[in-house]
């Protein structure tokens, strides 16, 4: 048996190399791009509330249904090494595996599939359509808010053992209602998540071991 029965992974610098609501930005101004990059690093390493900043990214980039489905594609192309492979071999083993991310869940949904995820196992930031363009988080959306993490991920009632992975502010949340959190730097290294994880792990290839329970 595994180490662990359930594992809830962010998505974000951590299953795939790209911050989302970032690369969004970039098809928008330099300007744009610069204050959506600042406001997201800062909501990560816990300077502000992710609720201060959710709305605002938002409003400021206004992205299509269009940019959303090309991001799609993006993070399945900036997939960190090894992910899939690991998510595959964890479902093989029994682990129930969730997506638990602040993203767009619909940039999020192929990303999922690529990775042999059902779709009910993502859980992510839902947005209305204005006209083609995405410009308001449909309520109620608990992970676009500070403590939100934790109160979905409770509301799973997930077997455990549970470990969560993830690499910013909002998933050392989760440290409380999951049996163990790890933080993940194999894409950025935030010095704050480190020292609220029980650890950290660089790679999906180390993570396994720690999933299955493997020397």
């Amino acid at each position: 048996m595994s180490a662990f029965r359930s594992v809830v992974l962010d998505v974000d610098s951590t299953v795939s190399a790209l911050e989302g609501i970032d690369w969004l930005a970039e098809q928008r101004n330099a300007a744009v791009a610069e204050l959506v990059t600042a406001l997201t690093a800062d909501a990560m390493e816990a300077r502000v509330p992710i609720d201060a900043v959710y709305g605002r990214r938002l409003d400021l980039i206004r992205p299509t249904r269009e940019e959303v489905a090309t991001l799609a594609q993006e993070y399945i192309a900036t997939a960190v090494p090894g992910v899939r492979d690991a998510v595959r071999c964890w479902v093989a083993a029994g682990v129930h595996v969730s997506l638990v991310s602040g993203g767009l869940r619909d940039a999020l949904l192929p990303l999922a599939a690529f990775l042999g995820i059902d779709s009910r196992d993502v859980h992510a930031v839902e947005v209305e359509y204005t006209e083609g363009v995405a410009l308001a988080v449909r309520s109620p959306s608990p992970l676009a808010t500070r403590g939100g993490k934790p109160l979905v991920v409770a509301a799973l009632d997930l077997i455990r053992p549970v470990l969560a992975v993830g690499d910013g502010a909002t998933d050392a949340e989760l440290a409380p209602v999951v049996d163990r959190f790890l933080a993940f730097t194999g894409v950025v290294r935030r010095p704050a998540v480190v020292g609220a994880a029980s650890g950290e792990v660089s790679s999906f290839a180390a993570l396994t071991h720690i999933v299955l329970g493997t020397p």
